[in-house]
């Protein structure tokens, strides 16, 4: 069976360019023909057109964070996501700061990586692969150090696929006077993030996420009193997030070689974004992604990482079947085959895979992955798909 005889068009969603699989991942993702067709055009890095293009760009973002009284301010940065998270983080932690790094799964523990890394002081509260961190944790942990003067959170750990309690991590750190700040990679543009009733700092994310861009940038959405406070932070000249909004007031400019193209594309993404109704359209859909493909996945006999209240709409875990005839490597290949790249678990006590529910698709696409896993199942001649018993023994006792 070849992958024209596979995508075929669904409501509304047309598939991707002939050829292409559904990249089923946390980004990069699907993205709509239009956004690719913006790259096709060359753009001067210091043309008045293109600079409009930035500000177009900071002031579009600050909308969907609900800024209403321009207390904050947009910085793009260029490179990946992970840029972006190290440039808040060198950025706004003072040489004398110390942070609590609130870590379930490997993006927090990247974040702790990159505090090792800048020689910034900081404490772990570590709840493993099921569970998410809790209010109550957070506020015993400020009132046992006064030291600590921020809390970093990643809002959707796509490692296990969680999503993490935002609004009542921010009220906890607010009462006690301490600043947060955000890992938001994979969760804005379609999970809430609105200044108005989550307080935070600063927060990061990137182009190819829930916004439906392709990557090349990330940005930095914060306070304008912390940027302007960020100042002699950073431990980098390409990184620094307070040099790199000075020059944007200034010039309207990237200090580096913006990437042009990706800028272009990210313009016509959010387009498509403010067309479909935003970020509640979004999780909508999302979340329509994720329940149809859940359930299906289930009736095969998958069963899924987390239970169904810590379960996000950006990427959804499963155990890896228990079967002799089950391995990942071939069920991804033919699964590709089909029409579908998955993603590979990120775990460290159990086997696992992740399936996105992100993307320029919808559910009448999840009802495919579904029937391409039970046709990959039955071509592995794995008659079930139920994981170790052992694996879920493991999460029980975890997640106690």
């Amino acid at each position: 069976m070849s992958i024209e005889d596979v995508i075929l068009p669904s409501a509304g969603f047309p598939p991707p360019e002939m050829g292409e699989p559904y990249l089923l991942t946390p980004g990069p993702l699907t993205t709509a023909a239009e956004v690719k067709h913006a790259m096709l055009k060359d753009w001067g890095s210091w043309d008045a057109d293109f600079r409009e293009m930035t500000a177009s760009v900071s002031a579009q973002l600050l909308a969907i964070a609900g800024d209403k009284n321009s207390e904050f301010d947009c910085v793009p940065m260029q490179g990946s996501g992970t840029f972006s998270v190290e440039a808040m983080l060198g950025s706004f932690l003072s040489k004398d700061s110390k942070t609590l790094v609130l870590v379930n799964g490997a993006y927090g523990k990247r974040i702790v990586d990159t505090l090792q890394y800048l020689g910034r002081a900081h404490a772990v509260i570590d709840k493993g692969d099921y569970m998410p961190p809790r209010g109550d944790e957070v506020a015993a942990a400020l009132a046992a150090d006064t030291a600590i003067t921020h809390v970093v959170l990643v809002h959707c750990e796509t490692s296990s696929g969680i999503l993490n309690p935002v609004q009542e991590i921010a009220d906890v750190v607010a009462f006690a006077g301490r600043k947060l700040l955000i890992d938001s990679m994979s969760a804005f543009g379609a999970l809430p993030l609105d200044v108005n009733t989550i307080r935070y700092e600063a927060m990061v994310s990137s182009a190819n996420k829930c916004i439906e861009g392709v990557p090349g940038f990330g940005f930095i959405i914060a306070r304008k009193s912390e940027l302007e406070a960020a100042k002699g932070n950073s431990h980098s000249l390409s990184l620094d997030v307070h040099q790199q909004w000075v020059n944007f007031k200034k010039t309207g400019q990237w200090r580096f070689t913006p990437p042009t193209h990706v800028v272009a594309a990210f313009l016509e993404a959010l387009r498509l974004h403010e067309a479909e109704g935003g970020a509640p359209a979004r999780l909508t859909r999302y979340t329509r992604n994720r329940d149809v493909m859940v359930s299906g996945m289930r009736e095969l006999g998958f069963e899924t990482l987390l239970k169904d209240r810590w379960l996000s709409p950006i990427i959804v875990t499963f155990f890896n079947p228990a079967h002799p005839n089950f391995s990942f490597n071939r069920f991804y290949e033919l699964m590709k085959a089909r029409g579908f790249i998955i993603y590979p678990g990120k775990l460290t006590i159990v086997d696992s895979f992740r399936i996105g529910c992100i993307g320029r698709m919808d559910e009448h696409v999840m009802r495919r992955v579904v029937a391409a896993a039970k046709e990959t199942l039955a071509e592995m001649n794995v008659d079930n798909a139920y994981p170790p018993e052992a694996a879920l023994k493991e999460r029980a006792r975890l997640a106690a």
